[in-house]
């Protein structure tokens, strides 16, 4: 018996350490530096998620974007104390704003912007410039972010076996292989990837009608993960954990296979209807239709909310 405990033992180092070295990372607080906003309330965690749309490598069906990419999606995830309620602010991607000049990992500093489209931080300057930019605009301290690429994504959305949703209206948009009649769906991993992407394929054709899809999503995969008892299989957990961590870039403080699957497990508690699903107001922008500005006093008073950890205010009508 001790020698195939000690086996086990062995096999899981292994696993561990495959995991370990499926995913990149970048150190954000070191290239940051120490001028950023302040932490506010112990034990309260934020998270920077964004969607990339580089096109390159396994992306390139997708289409072509020059080799250079853009954050597609990005949720500001806020963790209440204690792991029991979650507030999710997207920001749209189209949102103007004054871009920071953000110091650059190899050296050297990116120029400062605006008003400029809020995606194009990471463009400018990777993941440290998307936080950057990101705390310059909400004054919440981030202390971990997560890149997910398109493959990946899709990936990672086959190994748990897929996601059912339902939609209130059909969804038809050949650029993003998508073909769904009004109703539940089970998604699998292209579908999903879809969902989360069309844009002219549903509502209005705008951004916000985008963000509210991914946030349907979003709780719907919340929902999946739990009912699946993920957490409690493990092979399950290893295919899931395999695909998240092939699929993703993060900050130096999730960048061990350990690091994120206890922050997977402190979060075992949550259902999605303890996740609040906000969007940053905004409203039109004057000098281009296809963009939007934020929306004051509303957006202060959203973001005062992640910082002190209390209830955000109601939603718009």
């Amino acid at each position: 018996m001790t020698a195939g405990l000690t086996a086990v033992g062995v096999v899981g180092c292994l696993l561990v350490a495959k995991l370990d070295g499926n995913h990149a990372s970048t150190d954000v607080d070191a290239t940051l530096g120490a001028d950023r906003p302040a932490h506010t309330v112990a034990g309260a965690l934020n998270i920077l998620l964004l969607g990339s749309d580089s096109r390159t490598g396994k992306n390139q069906e997708y289409g072509q974007d020059g080799g250079s990419a853009r954050s597609d999606t990005a949720m500001l995830v806020h963790l209440g104390e204690g792991r029991t309620n979650a507030v999710v602010v997207s920001i749209p991607r189209d949102t103007m704003v004054e871009r920071p000049a953000c110091p650059l990992p190899g050296g050297g500093t990116s120029q400062a912007a605006g008003p400029t489209m809020f995606n194009t931080a990471y463009e400018a300057g990777g993941l440290p410039c998307a936080v950057k930019t990101v705390e310059r605009l909400s004054k919440v301290r981030i202390d971990h972010v997560i890149d997910v690429d398109f493959t990946g994504f899709k990936k990672l959305v086959t190994a748990i076996g897929g996601v059912k949703i339902t939609t209130d209206k059909a969804i038809h948009d050949k650029s993003s292989h998508l073909d769904l009649d009004a109703g539940t769906h089970h998604l699998n991993g292209e579908q999903a990837l879809g969902l989360v992407r069309t844009r002219h394929g549903y509502g209005d054709g705008s951004d916000l009608g985008r963000i509210a899809l991914q946030q349907k999503f979003m709780a719907a995969l919340v929902g999946e993960l739990r009912s699946s008892a993920l957490l409690t299989d493990p092979v399950k957990l290893y295919k899931a954990a395999d695909a998240a961590t092939s699929a993703i870039t993060t900050d130096k403080g999730l960048d061990s296979a350990q690091d994120l699957l206890g922050l997977a497990r402190s979060l075992s508690g949550l259902k999605p209807s303890d996740i609040n699903f906000r969007t940053l107001p905004v409203g039109p922008y004057p000098q281009d239709p296809n963009r939007v500005s934020v929306k004051q006093p509303e957006a202060d008073a959203l973001w005062q909310a992640v910082r002190d950890d209390t209830a955000p205010p109601a939603k718009e009508k």
